[in-house]
């Protein structure tokens, strides 16, 4: 059978940073993160080949590629009790490797056509389950809107859930886009190494419960806040580990800063960044002109987003 899904990506929040279980994705706590319209990732599977084929746009999978399909697909291949060999083609409307988390979208997706494409019959909590095999962000691509990536003690129990919040919460994302090249996946076990994640783990607790409260609201400035200030402490984690990685380019203290003097000016706005150096900029949907014109004069390309839905069927296939 022939099933396609399209999934959204997610900026953190409050950010997942660190494995405790590299093969199963286990984070060593919970995360919140929220989903980014109207950045897509299309993807279709299907069963009944002799062989499995991958491929990313235009071009086949590589090892590694294939290695973190596998695990999904075969974990959901066991659910179905079985599978042939499977052809996968997937597509995003946004540039990949940039820090926009084509990774999330992509495997949210991948579990989401996989599943329906096994015949399976599961909840995007229980899909979450299976997207996190290929990363862990996924998980809350899968369940969209704000959600809640919880760490739990195992596989069973790591789920997405989506978080309420106000109906046309007035929350806009303009995504100044900061080119590099990294892996997620190589920056992760570095963070028992740095002398600051024991703290962070301290105050998560905290964080975490004042992300949710911010949502529940509908309180658009809050939730800025605090994901501005879990990204200073991430950065801090990833620059103070064994390999101090410092992932962020000249461009990205430059629209740090200028977030920082567009709140002098009263445009009320946050900088947030994941593990990259594209910086996202949380703010009210009035603001998005003023905001996008002032990265425009500092020569940063922008996208603008806003809040998406979860991973869904969809169908148009790509084959």
């Amino acid at each position: 059978m022939k099933a396609s899904a399209v999934a959204h990506p997610i900026q953190g929040l409050i950010k997942y940073h660190g494995l405790r279980d590299r093969r199963l994705r286990l984070p060593y706590h919970d995360s919140i993160s929220v989903c980014t319209a109207p950045l897509l990732t299309h993807t279709t599977v299907e069963f009944g080949h002799r062989v499995d084929s991958v491929r990313f746009g235009d071009r086949p999978a590589s090892m590694e590629e294939m290695r973190r399909v596998l695990e999904v697909v075969d974990a959901l291949g066991e659910e179905a009790r079985g599978r042939s060999g499977m052809r996968m083609r997937t597509l995003n409307n946004f540039p990949s490797n940039i820090g926009l988390g084509a990774s999330a979208s992509g495997f949210a997706a991948l579990a989401v056509a996989a599943a329906k494409a096994l015949g399976l019959e599961l909840s995007l909590e229980e899909l979450s389950r299976f997207a996190r095999r290929g990363a862990g962000s996924a998980a809350r691509a899968v369940t969209g809107g704000f959600s809640r990536w919880y760490a739990g003690e195992g596989d069973a129990d790591s789920i997405s859930r989506r978080l309420p919040h106000p109906d046309g919460i007035d929350m806009a994302i303009v995504c100044a886009l900061v080119p590099m090249v990294k892996t997620t996946d190589l920056i992760h076990p570095d963070v028992l190494s740095s002398p600051f994640f024991k703290a962070r783990l301290e105050y998560l607790p905290s964080a975490l419960e004042g992300m949710e409260s911010a949502i529940r609201k509908g309180d658009v400035d809050e939730i800025g806040r605090l994901a501005e200030m879990d990204t200073l402490v991430l950065h801090g984690i990833t620059m103070t580990g064994a390999d101090e990685t410092i992932l962020w380019r000249p461009d990205t203290l430059r629209v740090i800063l200028e977030v920082k003097s567009l709140r002098k000016d009263g445009v009320q706005c946050h900088f947030s960044i994941d593990t990259g150096a594209t910086v996202y900029i949380n703010c009210r949907r009035a603001d998005v002109t003023s905001i996008r014109e002032r990265m425009s004069a500092l020569g940063i390309e922008t996208l603008e987003c806003s809040v998406g839905g979860p991973a869904s069927i969809t169908d148009v296939h790509l084959f």
